[in-house]
């Protein structure tokens, strides 16, 4: 599995559990942790909880374990290393406060083939109407 297929079944997870505000991020000052991260989005510290687990059992399914994970008690930001794709969730607040991805200047963010883009545009309006 590439390192891009990784993220996109995390994606895929992630908009399973009903994550938004979804995006794939490339850095290239980050090249040397992760090719691609993943920031995603959910209203509760169980949902946060519950998008993480997903992609977890996704990921697993694939034959992909994590070589960490970080911040499941507390679930306002969770951190799944997967080596070369970089999962993290936050809880809204959370997110809002770090704001990674006005952090990664020179990041840019991977378009998400169809069907997965149309998901989490749908789950953008949901989370907006």
């Amino acid at each position: 599995m590439t390192a891009l297929e990784k993220a996109y079944a995390a994606v895929e997870a992630a908009l399973e559990k009903k994550g938004y505000d979804l995006v794939v991020f490339e850095a290239e000052h980050l090249k040397s942790i992760a090719d691609y991260f993943l920031i995603v989005t959910g209203r509760s510290d169980v949902q946060v909880q519950a998008i993480a687990r997903g992609i977890e059992e996704r990921l697993d399914h694939e034959g992909e374990r994590p070589l960490s994970t970080e911040g499941f008690q507390h679930a306002r930001w969770i951190v799944l290393d997967y080596d070369d794709v970089v999962v993290n969730v936050f809880y809204e607040p959370a997110r809002e406060f770090y704001r990674l991805e006005t952090n990664w200047l020179d990041g840019h963010a991977v378009p998400l083939p169809e069907p997965l883009r149309s998901q989490a545009r749908e789950l953008r309006l949901s989370a907006s109407g």
